[in-house]
């Protein structure tokens, strides 16, 4: 499946068609299927099912308009008014964008399939040729449905109330759903939908007209979703996006981003000043932040991009109970106070843990769903994938499910590729415990990385311990009767660092044995500020793991770019916006390479180098280690439970 063309739609093409679709809204007739007819008699006290099956009073054949609804509506809702409420009026207009639309997209179909031909043939068509007419006008509705319903969602979703579960619970499902022609189709969409808008209990304010329009749409899309697959020669609907001009509108196959992901996930705030240690998390996570909110929503791009100090893909990875899931908490908070004061839409996007299917080939559509909302170009998007582990496991590994290698699969193409779009707006976070336990070709993705250990110092722990007992000190004043210490106040050590050296501080050598004795290798023949030294090194560690490629000094490069773009954005662009953020592309982009210059005055490029160097290969080292060294320590721990057991029985005997 590659959406490899993009074709407009035009405003002027979509003019001609809206007379035909305002001419849908001012009356369709349709008659009802026998299971939609005799719904009633199994169900248990639905009135609004009952409703719907008696919705056409004897005659079988039943004529409904939603204009002439939707004016009863504004009648019960406003006696006194003239105009039309604002909510109904956008609605109707939203519908009937979608219909006009859905209409264009069918057309387009019908020429890009063949259908076109065969309709004009159609009294002459063979046996073959029939089964294909038919298969094609099946496909042709379903899109045109899909097109008129995502249509309708896109504009009125972000108008639709947050919380739409009482409206889902009103909503008794959708009777039936006709493929069999486009006009069939749509008389059948817009008969039911007219029937809810009509009951006393679906809309009490003029509100609950867009709830109950998108909550409508969105079945609509579910149940062409699960029919699709029955659907054929749908080459020419999955090989192209087609897209509004003048609008960030496209419709991409059966791609659907409304699904679950329009709406941020609720998250506990919490500052990074309220996590002990993880100097280097935190540093780490605010330039993360501060990189996000440079980028550009009418250019598309962000700055740091082209400086070289954006990370699409990081990786956070550290011992259990070290803070993981306050550390995506602080991030999330970060982004979304900020995003706020900007006036920027902001997505927290985590995977969810329903990801990986028992159905063949579900993982990978549940995972294309969550990816998707990537591209967006129109909010920052941070999407955390906690215990990464879990869904991008080792594919290699013994009983690994298909459910991972398709999720693998999906994320390695949406990352680099022919799919992966990355506008510098969206930011994906791997966080995890057990680092070799990921899939190799997911960790060489990974353009950034840190280590979350928690407390470290004395003064860690002593501010972890404050943190928790200064609850006692507000009830209770005099409860705690301790001493603090002399030279130290409380939480001083836990503030952010000035930048990545402070955090560092030197690294000498590598720790790592094997690595250590590549390096002193390496430096027997060149000095380190030769760039032959590099090359030298690079070679020895190949030998040594055979899986270190240029991915992976690719990846040491973006780790040297990320030093050298590691300076504070000014605290007054925050307080005053005007100065930086809300400036044109160009503007910010000289504004960053001044602060890159003066930052990188203080710096030795062949020392950053090295250190990066040191800090990746050790890196690389201890992932590779750990793996072997747990297996190794299993077996150890088992062969040692054998013995006491041999010894505890021999004892007995």
């Amino acid at each position: 499946m590659n959406h490899n063309t993009t074709f407009p739609i035009k405003q002027n093409e979509l003019d001609v068609l809206r007379d035909e679709a305002s001419g849908y809204l001012k009356s369709v007739q349709w008659e009802q299927g026998n299971r939609a007819k005799n719904r009633d008699k199994d169900a248990k006290n639905d009135s609004i099912l009952l409703y719907l099956s008696r919705a056409n009073s004897g005659s079988n054949v039943e004529i409904t308009s939603i204009s002439k609804t939707i004016l009863a509506l504004k009648k019960r809702l406003l006696p006194d008014s003239i105009a039309i409420p604002v909510y109904l009026n956008q609605t109707l207009y939203a519908v009937q964008e979608g219909i006009t639309l859905g209409i264009w997209i069918k057309d387009s179909y019908y020429d890009s399939s063949g259908l076109s031909s065969l309709n004009e043939r159609k009294s002459v068509l063979d046996n073959s040729e029939k089964r294909a007419y038919e298969s094609k006008l099946q496909t042709a509705t379903a899109f045109q449905l899909f097109a008129i319903s995502y249509k309708i969602l896109h504009d009125l979703k972000p108008h639709s109330s947050d919380d739409l579960s009482v409206m889902k619970q009103k909503f008794a499902g959708i009777p039936e759903v006709s493929f069999t022609s486009p006009l069939k189709g749509i008389a059948c969409a817009l008969f039911y939908f007219d029937k809810y808008l009509g009951h006393p209990d679906i809309v009490k304010q003029d509100k609950d007209v867009i709830d109950f329009t998108v909550v409508y749409f969105e079945a609509l899309i579910d149940e062409i979703q699960l029919r699709k697959s029955s659907l054929e020669y749908i080459e020419t609907v999955v090989d192209r996006t087609y897209k509004l001009e003048k609008s960030d509108f496209a419709v991409s196959g059966w791609d659907n981003v409304f699904s679950g992901t329009a709406k941020s996930i609720e998250f506990n705030k919490i500052q990074f000043e309220q996590i002990v240690g993880n100097k280097d998390a935190k540093h780490f996570a605010r330039r993360l932040t501060e990189r996000m909110l440079s980028y550009d929503f009418d250019a598309k791009k962000n700055p740091f991009q082209e400086l070289g100090g954006f990370m699409p893909v990081f990786m956070g990875y550290g011992i259990p109970g070290t803070g993981k899931s306050m550390l995506i908490a602080a991030i999330a908070t970060r982004l979304k106070e900020h995003s706020g004061n900007l006036d920027i839409p902001f997505l927290f996007h985590p995977m969810p843990d329903t990801l990986i299917s028992t159905f063949q080939g579900g993982s990978a559509e549940k995972m294309v769903e969550w990816m998707k909302p990537m591209q967006d170009p129109t909010k920052l998007i941070f999407a955390p994938i906690d215990d990464a582990e879990n869904n991008l496991q080792e594919r290699t590994a013994q009983g690994v499910s298909a459910g991972v290698k398709e999720v693998i699969g999906v994320f390695l193409r949406y990352t680099e590729g022919a799919y992966a779009v990355n506008y510098g707006n969206s930011s994906i976070g791997l966080f995890t415990n057990l680092p070799e336990m990921l899939d190799k070709a997911v960790i060489s993705r990974v353009q950034g990385r840190f280590k979350i250990d928690g407390a470290r110092t004395q003064h860690d722990f002593i501010d972890q311990d404050y943190i928790w007992w200064k609850k006692f000190e507000k009830t209770m004043p005099d409860f705690v009767n301790m001493q603090n210490p002399a030279n130290y106040q409380f939480l001083k050590d836990q503030g952010l660092s000035k930048n990545m050296g402070d955090v560092l501080g030197a690294i000498e050598k590598p720790t790592e044995q094997r690595v250590l004795e590549a390096y002193e290798k390496a430096e027997s023949q060149n000095r380190t500020n030769e760039h032959l030294f590099f090359a030298n090194l690079y070679k020895e560690i190949q030998k040594i793991f055979p899986f270190f490629s240029s991915r992976d000094v690719r990846n040491i490069q973006s780790a040297i770019s990320l030093r050298l773009t590691d300076f504070d954005l000014e605290k007054d662009w925050f307080e005053n916006p005007e100065t930086y953020f809300k400036k044109d592309y160009e503007t910010k982009f000289n504004m960053l390479q001044e602060l890159m210059k003066a930052n990188m005055k203080g710096l030795n490029f062949s020392e950053i180098r090295r250190q990066e160097v040191v800090r990746y290969l050790d890196n690389v080292a201890t992932i590779a280690d750990t793996d072997f060294k747990r297996k190794v320590d299993a077996r150890v721990n088992q062969m040692n439970i054998d013995l006491k057991a041999r010894e505890n029985f021999n004892n007995d005997n």
